[in-house]
C-alpha cells in the first residue's frame, strides 16, 4: 500500500515539527509549504491538508485568499489547527472574538459520533495557546466540539471533508487520538 502524503501548511506556528511528526507518526509523509505560498491547485500526491496555528490574526482576508481557495476548491480532507481553524471560519463568515488566555490543557467535550473522535472519551483534554473564540459555526458548518470557554472547540463541515480545533493537536494524547481519527479519512 502507498504511503500517504499530506500537505502543512505553515501559517507560522512555533509548533510546526511536532505537528509534522504527529501526522509521520500516523503512518503519512508530509511537506511543508506557508501560508504565502501555497500552490493554485493541489498535487494529486497529496491526501490531505492540514493548517498549522499562526501568530498572524485570521481576518487577513487577503493573505490568506489563495489558501482559502485552495482549501474550499480541494477534494481531500483538511484539518485547521488552531489559527488554521480560525482562518477557515472567518473565509466563511465566522465571527472571532478576544477572550481570556489560555494557555495548557483544557477539557473540551466532542460529538462522539464524529469518526475523528472515534478513537477519544467524550471529554477530552487539549492543549490550548491562544486568546481568540469563534463565536458559532459560520454558514456551511457545525461545532462538533465544546468548552466552557468556547461555544466552538472543534468543527466540521456540512460535506464533513473540512475540520478544525481551537486546541494544538500536536501536543498531549487526546490531540494524537484525534488526528488518528482525522487519518483515518484519507489513508
Amino acid at each position: 500500500m502507498a504511503t500517504s502524503r499530506v500537505l502543512v501548511v505553515n501559517n507560522g506556528t512555533l509548533s510546526l515539527p511536532q505537528l509534522r511528526k504527529r501526522f509521520e507518526d500516523l503512518g503519512s509523509e508530509t511537506d511543508v509549504v506557508s501560508a504565502a505560498s501555497v500552490p493554485a491547485r493541489l498535487d494529486p500526491k497529496y491526501q490531505a491538508i492540514a493548517l498549522s496555528g499562526t501568530k498572524v490574526r485570521a481576518f487577513d482576508g487577503d493573505y490568506y485568499k489563495p489558501l482559502i481557495d485552495l482549501v474550499m476548491g480541494a477534494k481531500v480532507p483538511v484539518f485547521g489547527i488552531c489559527g488554521g481553524m480560525q482562518i477557515i471560519a472567518v473565509a466563511n463568515g465566522g465571527e472571532l472574538k478576544e477572550g481570556t488566555q489560555r494557555v495548557g490543557g483544557y477539557e473540551v467535550q466532542v460529538d462522539k459520533e464524529e469518526p475523528i473522535f472515534s478513537y477519544v472519551k467524550p471529554t477530552v483534554t487539549v492543549f490550548h495557546r491562544h486568546t481568540l473564540y469563534l463565536q458559532a459555526a459560520p454558514a456551511g458548518f457545525r461545532a462538533i466540539g465544546r468548552s466552557e470557554h468556547a461555544p466552538v472547540e472543534f468543527l466540521r463541515s456540512d460535506d464533513g471533508r473540512i475540520f478544525g480545533a481551537q486546541a494544538h493537536l500536536e501536543f498531549r494524547s487526546d490531540g494524537m487520538e484525534i488526528l488518528r481519527g482525522f487519518a483515518e479519512t484519507y489513508q
